[in-house]
């Protein structure tokens, strides 16, 4: 799996990762909020979801305490995290921002 997440946020699109786990309620929260975030942003961004209990060794790599916790990568570099439930204003505008620094 690292290998290929390592290939996935390499994109010059921004990917957003939601680090969760099945048990966690506040991360099925995030289930329709990303839903929104990629209906509005369409291709813009890809979002992808890691369990931290089947990617342990990708949750310490990035030092995932919480979950869920939200991570933007562009080229590979991680550009914006956050732990807890996010609104999808504020991941958009995240994710917008991140757009306009190669547009």
């Amino acid at each position: 799996m690292q290998g290929k997440f390592e290939n996935i946020i390499s994109s010059e699109r921004p990917v957003l990762v939601d680090f969760y786990a099945e048990w966690c309620g506040p991360c099925k929260a995030m289930a329709p909020v990303l839903k929104q975030v990629k209906e509005s942003l369409n291709d813009h961004v890809r979002i992808i979801k890691v369990d931290v209990d089947h990617n342990p060794a990708l949750a310490g790599k990035y030092g995932i305490r919480s979950v869920p916790t939200l991570m933007l990568f562009r080229q590979g570099r991680m550009i914006w995290s956050a732990a807890g439930v996010r609104s999808a204003t504020e991941i958009r505008q995240v994710v917008e921002q991140a757009l306009q620094k190669t547009a």
